[in-house]
């Protein structure tokens, strides 16, 4: 069993370069693989392994400067979920691409799970998730606002073109670890709405916290590791992921027509070339031959 870490914080990296080495160094050392990136305003990410190997990573996550109050949300998965460990250095630790966004200054009011439902069931409440299309598709909360963004991106543009729809509205927002939400609250606060609240560390703590026989959630939790999505109490979803442009597909998605193991979806048959199909076959053509000689492909290495 491997113990499952998503984590950020917004804190001030003068020179996130010099942090990048030794975070790898001690998460390698340490049998922990995933996905954490630095930026000036701070980290974000997701790491697995043992108890030991993540309880030395958050130690010395905790020791970068800002973060020794850092919080994080912890699940299980029965295999390793990540093929490998990658420290990355980037402009933002969640892309908004709005300069003047400073979380560490002002965000939204937190709402613990308990609480969620009653606050989404007001009538004078709009609640909008933030996340990409793909993730709302496999699931959402009741009569939630899809902006059907294809990154977080583009969400600063569908808010002006939307805005007066919500004039006289509290905003409730939300998304998977609460991180993107963190940024939209200080973005709309930002542009004059006065009350802003967000799922306080996301869909993940409400799918821990809140018993299914009480919950507005319907459907599952995308997440960005090999297990692909989660429902209720975290337990591992029924998605898959298209390998070709990593959306998660069910077993009904397979019977397409245009579905092709590791090569195409019917999400992505339009979006790639002959040529690019021809490469992840040959791609699939390595994982299969891996497979038939008993060896683990880096690709399977992170499924679970």
């Amino acid at each position: 069993m491997f113990i499952v870490a998503a984590l950020y914080k917004f804190t001030s990296f003068d020179r996130p370069e010099l942090l990048k080495v030794p975070l790898a160094k001690v998460c390698c050392a340490n049998g922990v693989r995933g996905t954490l990136l630095l930026a000036e305003e701070g980290i974000n990410g997701t790491i697995a392994g043992s108890r030991d190997g993540i309880d030395a990573a958050l130690r010395h996550i905790k020791s970068l400067p800002g973060c020794g109050d850092i919080a994080w949300k912890e699940s299980t998965a029965e295999a390793m979920p990540f093929p490998r460990m990658k420290v990355r250095l980037k402009r933002e630790i969640v892309t908004m691409g709005q300069p003047n966004i400073d979380p560490t200054a002002s965000v939204g009011t937190y709402i613990a799970p308990e609480d969620w439902n009653t606050l989404i069931s007001s009538q004078d409440v709009a609640v909008i998730d933030t996340r990409n299309d793909y993730e709302v598709a496999i699931g959402t909360f009741e009569g939630a606002e899809d902006p059907v963004t294809k990154s977080f991106g583009e969400f600063p543009a569908w808010w002006a073109e939307n805005a007066l729809r919500f004039e006289g509205k509290k905003i409730a927002m939300f998304c998977t670890g609460g991180i993107r939400c963190e940024k939209a609250t200080n973005y709309l606060l930002g542009q004059g709405v006065d009350e802003v609240f967000h799922l306080k560390d996301g869909i993940l703590n409400y799918l821990e916290e809140v018993p299914k026989t009480q919950s507005r959630w319907n459907g599952e939790c995308f997440v960005f590791d090999g297990r692909v999505s989660v429902g209720h109490g975290l337990e591992k979803g029924s998605f898959d992921l298209c390998h070709a442009c990593r959306r998660p597909i069910s077993e009904d998605d397979k019977t397409h027509a245009a579905f092709e193991q590791g090569i195409a979806c019917h999400q992505c048959i339009n979006e790639t070339s002959e040529s690019d199909r021809k490469r992840f076959r040959e791609r699939q053509k390595q994982i299969e031959l891996a497979r038939s000689r008993g060896e683990t492909h880096f690709r399977d290495a992170a499924k679970t």
